[in-house]
């Protein structure tokens, strides 16, 4: 390895001040498709090699601290997608929960999966439960896998828990608040995403943590997942750190 290359390697995995890092990051990994395509391959390559930075920065998140990382893996809309990419991306989850637990209970990574379960295939509930369950008393970074969500889905689905209460008697329409309905979505317990990145130079939120996103910030990353790397991602979180998040108030220059 020449210095030069030394260099760059320390300089692309240099640590991170660690003070100023969101708490909770979301991804919406957007690209693989089109990554494949700008390289003549078919789009089942995109997915594999989405997979692979997955990986990566699921790790990273936990070198630096991140608490939270919400990642938008499977939407309650891509069950219209091709039968053979759904089957193929089916495929990809149980080898990435098969392969890869061991490595995140010995990370100390917890999974969480959101969104709705009704309907699912019973392996692939079953594997989603069994992630969930053997990493249950890790104590480190927190991955909340999205699949088969949908923030639209999820909101009637909180409604109409809440509906039920206020039809037994327990509950006044007026009396519900911000807190009820927040206590019946996929995300109850966990705070809002700090951040919300998505990549491929798309700039909307394609029906994710419409609720949750409510005072997040938003990086968005001109190249595909398959390309999102550790430098990429720190990038985005440095962007982050230099921002002024003032929840509906005012800056403090304004304020002094």
């Amino acid at each position: 390895m020449t210095a030069t290359v030394q260099e760059e390697t320390q300089d692309r995995y240099a640590p991170v001040d660690p003070s100023g890092l969101p708490r909770h990051v979301a991804i919406i990994m957007d690209g693989n498709g089109r990554w494949a395509a700008l390289r003549g391959l078919p789009r089942t390559e995109g997915h594999r090699n989405g997979v692979k930075t997955v990986r990566q920065i699921v790790r990273r998140a936990g070198e630096l601290g991140i608490q939270y990382l919400t990642l938008f893996a499977f939407s309650s809309e891509n069950w219209s997608r091709p039968h053979a990419e759904v089957k193929f991306l089916m495929g990809l989850l149980r080898a990435y929960v098969r392969s890869d637990l061991k490595d995140l209970r010995e990370s100390n990574v917890r999974i969480r999966v959101i969104g709705s379960r009704d309907g699912l295939d019973p392996g692939i509930l079953s594997l989603l439960e069994q992630a969930e369950q053997g990493t249950a008393d890790c104590t480190g970074l927190e991955l909340v896998l999205a699949f088969n969500y949908g923030a639209r889905d999820e909101m009637v689905r909180a409604v109409r828990q809440l509906s039920l209460e206020v039809a037994r008697g327990g509950k006044q329409p007026q009396e519900i608040t911000s807190a009820d309905i927040e206590s019946h979505l996929d995300t109850a317990g966990l705070p809002d995403p700090d951040l919300i990145i998505r990549t491929s130079g798309e700039q909307r939120l394609s029906n994710f943590l419409l609720w949750q996103a409510a005072y997040a910030e938003f990086y968005f990353a001109p190249m595909h997942w398959p390309d999102f790397d550790c430098s990429a991602f720190e990038e985005a979180l440095s962007c982050f750190k230099n921002r002024e998040r003032r929840f509906g108030g005012v800056g403090a220059a304004v304020s002094t």
